[in-house]
């Protein structure tokens, strides 16, 4: 679900350009995949908009972008768009996590990453550390080393980094990713699902056993760590502390002693 991921999303382009064979926009949205995939625009007047809401409405909890598209995929502007909108949020003070598999591409927005403080949180989905599998299931996505190069130097610049495993689609692939952002010190948060709605996905493996590897690597790292809904329901024998199942513990928000300076 959406909300497990922000209390609110931001879409700044509608479409993307990575082809990921396991994408729920085309039938969420009722589009062909010709009309989803490809270049896609920016959406029209975003800026103004979102600057006319940002002026009637203060957000103090977390907004993720984007939730439908990638904003740093092969789109029409160069996620130039992108950029403008993260400055725009800043300038408001809004706490903000970006998601995206545009690997390397998101490096060329560090300095506006940088200036939101800590009021952001920046991560990528982690599939496959196989480059073939990679790109089979997400064809024009960024590949693994670069999605986990990008993990760690956010990291290094004083980044709060987060890693999305959903859709997990072989465990024994994640557990790898794991090891090794454990191995890189390149993660602070990580949301843990697994692959949904897809050919009968939840036969593939024993989700219980993936659950429990997990548990077994990050408890003892102590890491922050959130287990989705759906794979929770799949391993009932798995037993979670109360911060494992609570989707908002640790994103960013203005904290009420905090005093909001408006630009």
């Amino acid at each position: 679900m959406a909300r497990e991921y922000s209390p609110y999303a931001l879409n700044i382009y509608i479409g993307c350009s990575h082809r990921c064979k396991y994408c729920y926009a085309p039938h969420t949205l009722q589009r062909t995949e010709d009309s989803y995939f490809g270049k896609p625009q920016p959406r029209k007047d975003i800026l103004k908009l979102l600057e006319k809401d940002l002026q009637k409405n203060t957000y103090k909890e977390q907004v993720l972008i984007s939730f439908v598209g990638d904003v740093y995929c092969d789109n029409a502007d160069n996620s130039e768009t992108t950029r403008e909108v993260l400055k725009l949020l800043n300038a408001y003070n809004v706490p903000v996590a970006v998601l995206s598999k545009g690997g390397s591409k998101m490096l060329r927005d560090l300095d506006v990453f940088k200036s939101f403080g800590n009021r952001i949180t920046v991560g990528t989905t982690l599939t496959f550390l196989d480059e073939n599998k990679s790109k089979e299931w997400e064809p024009y996505a960024s590949l693994p080393e670069d999605r986990l190069y990008t993990l760690k130097t956010l990291h290094e610049n004083g980044i709060k980094t987060f890693a999305s495993f959903e859709p997990t689609i072989e465990p024994d692939e994640s557990i790898k990713l794991i090891e090794r952002t454990l191995k890189d010190n390149s993660v602070e948060h990580y949301k843990i699902g697994k692959i949904n709605n897809y050919k009968k996905a939840d036969k593939w493996q024993n989700w219980e056993e993936y659950l429990q590897n997990c548990i077994d690597l990050l408890r003892p790292a102590n890491k922050q760590v959130y287990y989705k809904f759906c794979l929770r329901k799949l391993a009932p024998n798995v037993e979670l502390f109360a911060n494992e199942k609570n989707p908002d513990l640790y994103n960013v928000r203005i904290l009420e002693n905090e005093q909001l300076k408006f630009l």
